[in-house]
């Protein structure tokens, strides 16, 4: 070998190590490349995606938050106006319910002129107060029950002690001088009544 052969021989070799070196160099740029370039999407992902998120979701709450105050305003309006309507109009089914006995006691004023015989009154007037007793009934309205009964505050009010009255009547109601009323189970006026001590 001569030197011209050595020399050719080290220029190959030292060409196949820089063919090799660059294809490495290449590599690892690429590399490098597609991972800063990951990088960089992940970090504009973080960056960006983050705050976008945050704020869609801001959106989202405003506009949940915007529909349930109108629900609620809409919903507080009705039930003040439907409050408002039973006040006023509450008592239509009861004044309904007594229009038939105002007729008949309208009907009983006019027949009374006509007649004298009392007997025909007080039959006509027994006849009216049991029709009012039926629409009151039908309206949830009962009569407290005071005979024989054994006083009790929730039912009675007691405007007089009668004494002297032996053992068997203490405690019981002697007398009632106004009937009481319940409307539904509530006591709406307490019967007032004599109380033997």
């Amino acid at each position: 070998m001569t030197e011209k052969d050595i020399k050719i021989e080290d220029e190959e070799t030292l060409n196949e190590d820089n063919a090799q070196e660059t294809d490495n160099t290449a590599e690892v740029e690429e590399t490098e490349e597609t991972g800063n370039t990951e990088e960089a999407g992940d970090a504009e992902k973080a960056d960006i995606d983050p705050l976008e998120a945050a704020k869609a979701e801001i959106e989202s709450l405003k506009t949940q938050m915007l529909y349930k105050n109108a629900e609620f305003d809409n919903y507080r309006k009705r039930t003040l106006k439907e409050r408002a309507e039973l006040i006023l109009n509450g008592g239509e089914k009861t004044i309904t319910a007594l229009l038939p006995v105002i007729d008949d006691m309208e009907r009983a004023i006019a027949n009374g002129e006509k007649t004298d015989d009392p007997q025909v009154l007080r039959e006509g007037m027994q006849l009216i107060y049991q029709k009012l007793m039926k629409a009151l009934e039908a309206q949830g309205v009962s009569k407290i029950e005071t005979d024989n009964a054994d006083f009790d505050t929730n039912l009675h009010e007691a405007v007089a002690l009668v004494p002297g009255m032996g053992d068997d009547k203490k405690g019981k109601v002697i007398d009632c001088m106004a009937p009481g009323y319940k409307l539904n189970d509530k006591v709406i006026r307490y019967a007032k009544v004599a109380v033997g001590q």
